[in-house]
């Protein structure tokens, strides 16, 4: 199997080579193009090619479908950029910052049609799988994003319904990614779904690493500002477990989140969280669900050699600092 940078490579030349209108429709395909070229991991797409290889298909074949993949998740970030109000995104003004909100809200809604179209360029014995999978994954994912808002609204969430949340709204997709490239390689349905709880896992490690980068990554390195987080109050698994964990430091925690959204409360709050521990804890969170997407891997039909590459996979995005 080819490396993680190779599949990169060719994600990064299909996006580039996507045809879009132009001219009088500049306006909304001008966005949609901005958002897509801004680059990032290519995660999702990545694993769309892992899995259809790691299964025998050419990964090429796949490619359209993954690109598919790419563009929902770009849909679902401009929306999000939106809802939290984020002027940055992969260290660029966010499409709403840079246009306006209307216009991201709707070439977003172009991004998620767009989608649709690429993600179903798979084989007709394929196509009613793919649609079903697709469909429940979107349900999915706005499900997830719309507990993350009311979230937001809540004095308190329990670690629970925190990582039931990010199952939806951030596993879900990742482990459709890894499951469509694994239908397209012929896999079983068995397979399918082993693959799909090794995606879901992973995006739960991904989220709680995620969580633990805006307060403690390298602002130059993560792309946004860091601790914006901290600053809009949103529940992170940083947040949910430290009010969880009946430390002396509870209140502290609870009154620092009240302070005014500045740098200072950003500091203040780091600091309660390392007195916790909780910059070792989240860690050892990352790792825990790392081990269980392993754990659906190692139960699948796969060669040792296409479980090394995931294995590798696993690795670079628990170790992650961006």
């Amino acid at each position: 199997m080819k490396r993680i940078s190779e599949y990169s490579s060719v994600v990064e030349s299909a996006v580039r080579a996507m045809e879009l209108p132009g001219g009088k429709l500049e306006g909304l395909y001008g966005p949609v193009k901005y958002g897509m070229e801004a680059g990032g991991k290519r995660l999702r797409p990545v694993m769309v090619l892992m899995g259809a290889e790691a299964f025998g298909a050419d990964p090429l074949k796949a490619v359209e479908p993954a690109v598919g993949v790419e563009l929902f998740h770009n849909f679902t970030l401009l929306h999000d950029d939106v809802m939290d109000n984020s002027a940055l995104r992969r260290g660029r003004p966010s499409v709403h910052a840079r246009w306006d909100a209307n216009t991201a809200i709707l070439s977003g809604d172009t991004m998620l049609t767009l989608a649709t179209e690429y993600v179903t360029r798979v084989d007709d014995s394929l196509l009613r799988r793919v649609i079903a999978a697709f469909d429940r994954m979107a349900l999915d994912v706005y499900e997830g994003q719309r507990l993350d808002m009311d979230f937001e609204k809540r004095e308190s969430v329990t670690t629970e319904e925190y990582i039931e949340m990010i199952k939806l709204k951030t596993g879900a997709l990742l482990g459709f990614a890894v499951m469509l490239g694994a239908l397209i390689g012929g896999a079983s349905d068995e397979d399918a779904r082993k693959m799909y709880d090794f995606g879901m896992m992973l995006g739960v490690a991904f989220q709680i690493e995620d969580d633990w980068l805006d307060t403690f990554g390298d602002p130059a390195a993560f792309g946004k500002p860091i601790g914006n987080d901290i600053r809009q109050n949103k529940q992170t698994y940083l947040l949910v477990s430290g009010l969880q964990s009946g430390s002396a430091d509870v209140e502290a925690l609870r009154v620092a989140m009240a302070m005014p959204a500045t740098d200072t409360k950003v500091r203040t709050v780091t600091r309660i969280y390392e007195k916790m521990g909780l910059k070792e804890s989240a860690h050892a969170a990352v790792a825990e669900y790392a081990s269980r997407a392993m754990s659906a891997l190692r139960a699948t039909g796969l060669g040792e050699a296409q479980k090394d590459a995931f294995r590798l996979l696993v690795e670079k995005l628990a170790g992650r600092r961006k």
